[in-house]
């Protein structure tokens, strides 16, 4: 991976915390968002290309995860990061 790649690939990394922390201020605050609907926000093509954004965006919601901005939670429940398998929602913390 070039440096041009890697900074290209960290501006889309925060453009997705951004949106996932915007989306959800939009929200009430018990309300969650899906990482589909970051990767939506951010992507700027036409078409499904929205869907390579997907891990990224989980990965976005993992960062802000440690950094106590939100939790990540599976059937209504808060659930480690490392530990989530399968679809997630995203919320703010309580």
């Amino acid at each position: 991976m070039t440096d041009g790649e890697r900074q290209t690939e960290r501006q889309t990394e925060r453009r997705l915390e951004r949106a996932i922390l915007e989306l959800l201020d939009r929200r009430a605050p018990s309300a969650t968002i899906c990482p589909s609907d970051a990767a939506r926000a951010v992507y700027t093509g036409d078409g499904d290309g929205w869907r390579d954004l997907m891990e990224p965006a989980r990965r976005a919601a993992r960062r802000l995860v440690e950094a106590g901005e939100v939790e990540i939670t599976q059937n209504g429940r808060p659930v480690e990061p490392a530990k989530a398998r399968g679809p997630i929602r995203i919320r703010r913390t309580r």
